[in-house]
């Protein structure tokens, strides 16, 4: 299956260089350029890409706003933030907006090729870092005392898969998760395929948040 990619920078030289790493790659297709974001959200409407490459900061509307239009108007398209800053606010709003993974715009090709085959497969492209620092931005938000009823949805899940949304929920990854439980790695990605589909969630992101929506993690524990 080909991946359809949407490139929005307003970095001429940026699109062009993006389009050059995309074309030489058998399973991968630029589908369209946009210069900001409004013209993101419009080319994302008109030709439903499978990843929208998102540059932060354009004239007009930003790369946030896209993101969140996006997003709501096109739930199968997923957004991968870029951008030449490494701040937590991008990461967190970009995040929050509806975007599937976070990465900075001098990251080698290999790894952005990786993180465009990873969101379109329906995981999240996070740092450790961003997850610990996302952990402790959800931690303030949870009401102190017993925990919330238990969101039903999580009887839906068997015993190994409530076993590896806790490790997800502490940040581990997949191959991480693996060593710990002794399973094979494409085993845990199953398994974590299928809790997402059963707890109705997007990604890794929404699968962390509600882990510690529901207690499963500490608050105060260790990510």
């Amino acid at each position: 299956m080909t991946i359809r990619v949407l490139i929005a920078d307003d970095e001429t030289l940026l699109r062009m260089a993006f389009t050059m790493i995309l074309e030489d790659q058998p399973d991968l297709t630029p589908v369209g350029e946009a210069s900001d974001g409004d013209q993101a959200v419009l080319l994302a409407r008109e030709l439903s890409p499978d990843v929208v490459l998102m540059d932060v900061r354009m004239p007009g509307t930003d790369g946030i706003e896209a993101t969140r239009r996006i997003v709501a108007a096109s739930p199968r398209s997923r957004v991968l933030i870029l951008t030449t800053f490494d701040l937590d606010e991008y990461a967190f709003a970009g995040l929050e907006a509806g975007a599937s993974g976070f990465l900075l715009k001098n990251t080698r090709p290999d790894e952005l090729l990786g993180a465009i085959r990873t969101v379109a497969a329906g995981d999240a492209v996070v740092s450790p870092r961003i997850t610990r620092r996302l952990l402790e931005t959800v931690r303030p938000h949870l009401s102190p005392g017993a925990a919330p009823c238990p969101d039903p949805r999580l009887s839906r899940l068997s015993a190994r898969e409530h076993e590896v949304l806790l490790h997800v929920a502490r940040g581990l990854s997949n191959a991480e998760i693996a060593t710990a439980l002794r399973l094979a790695e494409p085993t845990v990605k199953s398994h974590f395929g299928r809790i997402l589909l059963k707890l109705e969630l997007r990604d890794r992101v929404q699968a962390v948040v509600f882990a510690y929506d529901n207690r499963l993690v500490k608050a105060t524990g260790a990510t």
